[in-house]
This record gives structure tokens, C-alpha cells and sequence, in this order.
């Protein structure tokens, strides 16, 4: 199992929260679903919202994403 070091503070855009089985190398998936299941889960609350930090940028806040993981292995 490939262990996972979030950063104390900063923002993590989707990739590297839904893995990105492409990249060299790959990035594993913090969270396992697909971009739909995630987007869907956002609007409905389930998953964090995001903050634009750029016209074209979206990313989310690690701090929520350790939460919403914390949440999720309980």
C-alpha cells in the first residue's frame, strides 16, 4: 500500500486528490473515485468545495482533504 504525504497547508488540485494513473510517474489516488462521482459529491456536500486560485485553476485546501480522509477511515 502506497503511503501518502499531504503537506500541513497548501492546496492540492484534483489529480492529485483522484490520482492520475498517466502521469510519469503516476500518482496514486487519495481518494478513489471518478471525476463525476467527485464533482456530484462536491455539489451535494458530501466531498469539500473547491477555491478557484485562478481563472483556470481549481484546487482544494489539504486541510480539508485530511479531514474529509480522517471521515472517511472512521
Amino acid at each position: 500500500m502506497t503511503q501518502h504525504i499531504l503537506p500541513e497547508t497548501g492546496f492540492l488540485r484534483l489529480s492529485q486528490i483522484l490520482g492520475d494513473p498517466k502521469a510519469d510517474p503516476p500518482i496514486p489516488a487519495l481518494i478513489p473515485v471518478s471525476k463525476s462521482t467527485w464533482w456530484n459529491g462536491v455539489r451535494t456536500g458530501r466531498f469539500p468545495k473547491s477555491v478557484k486560485i485562478g481563472p483556470r485553476t481549481t484546487a482544494w485546501p489539504v486541510e480539508d482533504i485530511r479531514s474529509l480522509i480522517d471521515s472517511l477511515s472512521t
